[in-house]
């Protein structure tokens, strides 16, 4: 049995989420037994369709191309491929209709899929309006938001088949009446913490904006117009929560219609969680991607492209992928009609930077984009003609009469062959850079219990090496300023070859994203990443380009706009300031002033006194007034801590952001119908009331006892990166998705 090669990070994600354990947890599988496991699985399947077939040769071809780290199926397969779970998919799209039935079947359907391992994503197009009548019961209804925020809750208590977390896209078109709403739902970082969230763009909208007409904005449930407002309104406030912390991504859903290959099964009004992978209702696809730092050839001096090695790769892809189709056991009938009717796939690629770098080609090129260009004309054309060979054998996909290739002649396995996903987990196992994207960091800081050391790109360090200028002192001045462009005893080309995410202009990042495009048939996932400085208007500049060059979406981070931050390098400055010492808190003054908030919970009336001094708020007081024992000493503890906080000088948003949506299995509503979900979150939400209060310029030495609790204050709150909470090494944004490249952790948003 052929041998893996891994690293320290590859090995360890596999053993914390992949291979096989024991009822104890113990790892009882070895990686080269897992790839094994999931060939065979794979293999077999070649019987359904003959039964004389030689299924152990192409058990050895699967096990030989994943082995060899040169091409990778999505996690689902690798996790539960030979195994009882046996869901082998990792994106689905669950349909939303507007009646309570529908959208809480929804909600049923997505936690079976979260609970197999996939993501999912939504359309919350056809919901009726927030405020809009409910016939049945006279009543009004609460939106497409207020559901949101029940999957989302729904979703936080699922870990995706125990390994991986939940994930969900959700969609609102562009001409909905809640469009505003939907727009700032996640304005407040840590809300629908499970939730990307991406508006669908009609080119209808996108007119508008150029041309600064009025927009209507239309009520799905009698396709009456219930306003009109600036269409650039609109685009002004999506650009301006982009700006802010990333969210909402855009889909252009006429363009990704206009490439739909089955409009005679229906239209597509979602995507999976990353936006890659647009699908109609209940479909699901399969995905695996082609490490192409792998695909690559030594002629003398120079590295070139091995084109058969890729041709060959790109074959068994596309056979072990349809093979996928009939292994998976699927959590829904429907899903399991509607995929096998379509057969979609998609083939994407990993390592591309890994490639450029090895070809000498900078990322942010027109000769980087030409390579882009080429290779992925040359995968779809040749997964083209896998297709065309299975087809052959096995027939064309079910609904192909209802397809675009029907009219062409030609006759597909699969409805769709290509897509570019993000590779998170699977690049990290395979050592590649991840998906298309170019690197974050040329070196950063791991920090584990053992303790700390630095990780280097090793393209980079062996080029340093080869100059004969690595040294430790270099390193730690490319952690210092993360970047080497102003770096002049490095030399210009090896400068000009490692640029990083932040060190390239936004239009090359478009532009890279446009080249592959052209020749993916579902969509691209990639983040148009923007340094801290990155201003309103080159979004605004973003979202254009996109849209004039056809692309399906577009997902842009601006460095730092959020809490949970993508990979940060470590600057000098902020490791001096978290140099350990000793934090004493001020003493406790004689004389406060504040006030007390009374918030119901699940184990009774809640109530919280906040009191300041001269220098701010200083002391925190909960009484729980119906329990006793063990709540009431818990609820004592939390604020005597907080209180010691404060008094030491930590940030009060910190505090509520730690305790903030902190679960017990007693949930209720509040007096004003807020979710209040344990003591623990009461307190914090007493603590944004108060700030609610002293912003809305109420004088709290004037109060001696209750107040009137006015609404949370949505005041943004500012803090610095953390790193992986699992291990602490940094995390990296893809396409809305923080993924660390050490341990493997991953979390949508």
């Amino acid at each position: 049995m052929k041998k893996v090669e891994l690293t320290e990070q590859a090995l360890n994600i596999l053993q914390k989420r992949y291979l096989k354990k024991d009822e104890n947890g113990n790892v009882i599988e070895t990686p080269e037994e897992m790839f094994e496991r999931v060939s065979e699985s794979i293999a077999k399947i070649d019987l359904i369709y003959d039964s004389n077939a030689n299924w152990e040769e192409t058990k050895e071809k699967f096990y030989d191309v994943m082995v060899s780290l040169e091409f990778l199926p999505n996690s689902p397969t690798l996790m539960n491929a030979g195994r009882p779970l046996g869901q082998l998919s990792a994106c689905f799209v669950i349909p939303i209709e507007d009646s309570l039935v529908s959208i809480f079947e929804g909600l049923k359907y997505a936690a079976l899929i979260h609970q197999s391992g996939g993501g999912t994503g939504f359309s919350f197009s056809r919901l009726r309006p927030k405020g809009d009548i409910v016939r049945t019961t006279g009543g009004v209804a609460s939106g497409p938001v207020s559901f949101m925020k029940v999957y989302d809750a729904a979703t936080d208590t699922i870990k995706q088949g125990g390994v991986r977390r939940g994930a969900n896209m959700g969609i609102l078109r562009v001409d909905h009446p809640d469009i505003f709403e939907f727009i700032t739902c996640k304005d407040k970082e840590g809300l629908l913490p499970n939730f990307n969230i991406s508006v669908a763009i009609t080119d209808k909208f996108m007119e508008a904006v150029l041309r600064d007409d009025d927009f209507e904005l239309i009520n799905p449930r009698n396709k009456e117009v219930v306003k009109k407002v600036k269409a650039r309104e609109i685009f002004d406030l999506i650009v301006e929560q982009a700006w802010k912390n990333g969210e909402p991504g855009v889909v252009f859903i006429d363009e990704v219609n206009r490439k739909n290959p089955t409009p005679g099964v229906g239209e597509i009004e979602a995507t999976n969680p990353c936006g890659e992978q647009p699908l109609l209702p209940f479909e699901s696809c399969n995905l695996g991607s082609i490490n192409l730092g792998k695909m690559i050839r030594s002629n003398g001096e120079k590295n070139e492209i091995d084109w058969d090695k890729l041709r060959e790769t790109v074959h068994k892809a596309v056979h072990f992928l349809d093979n996928v189709i009939d292994a998976n056991t699927y959590p829904l009938k429907q899903i399991e009609k509607i995929t096998k009717a379509n057969r979609k796939i998609g083939l994407g690629v990993m390592g591309f930077y890994d490639l450029l770098t090895l070809l000498e080609i900078p990322y942010n090129t027109q000769k980087a984009r030409d390579i882009a260009e080429e290779i992925m004309r040359f995968i779809l054309d040749e997964a083209r003609n896998a297709s065309l060979n299975l087809a052959e054998k096995r027939g064309v996909f079910p609904n192909w009469e209802k397809s675009i290739y029907k009219d062409i002649g030609l006759r597909l396995r699969n409805a769709t062959l290509t897509t570019i996903a993000p590779t998170g987990s699977i690049s990290i196992i395979a050592n590649a850079s991840s998906g298309i994207e170019p690197i974050f960091a040329l070196a950063y800081k791991r920090k584990v219990s053992l303790g700390e050391w630095n990780e280097i790109y090793p393209l980079f360090k062996e080029a340093l090496i080869k100059e004969g200028i690595y040294s430790d002192e270099i390193i730690e001045k490319i952690l210092e300023k993360g970047t080497i462009q102003d770096m002049e005893e490095i030399p210009e080309r090896i400068r000009k070859l490692f640029v990083t995410a932040l060190d390239i202009d936004y239009e090359d990042h478009v532009l890279m994203q446009a080249a592959f495009q052209k020749y993916v048939d579902n969509a691209v996932s990639k983040t148009v990443n923007l340094r801290q400085s990155a201003t309103k208007d080159d979004i605004k500049k973003i979202y254009l380009m996109a849209y004039e060059l056809g692309l399906k979406g577009i997902t842009v981070y601006r460095d730092k706009s959020r809490t949970e931050q993508v990979l940060s390098v470590e600057m000098k400055k902020e490791r001096e300031d978290r140099t350990e010492h000793k934090v004493k808190p001020r003493p406790r003054p004689n004389i406060t002033h504040g006030a007390t908030i009374k918030i119901k919970t699940g184990c009774g009336n809640l109530y919280v006194t906040v009191n300041e001094d001269e220098f701010g708020i200083c002391e925190v007081f909960s009484t729980l007034g119906k329990a006793g024992g063990c709540a009431a000493s818990q609820t004592e503890a939390i604020s005597r801590l907080i209180s010691l906080a404060l008094r030491s000088g930590v940030d009060i948003n910190s505090i509520i952001k730690q305790l903030k949506g902190i679960r017990c299995p007693n949930p209720t509503r509040s007096e004003e119908g807020d979710f209040i979900f344990s003591c623990s979150d009461a307190i914090a939400k007493a603590l944004e009331k108060y700030l609610g209060l002293k912003e809305g310029g109420v004088n709290f030495s004037s109060h001696n006892n209750f107040v009137i609790i006015p609404k949370s204050s949505d005041k943004e709150s500012s803090y610095s990166g953390v790193p992986c909470p699992e291990c602490g090494a940094p995390l990296q944004m893809v396409e809305g998705c923080l993924t660390c490249r050490v341990c493997g952790y991953s979390k949508c948003y």
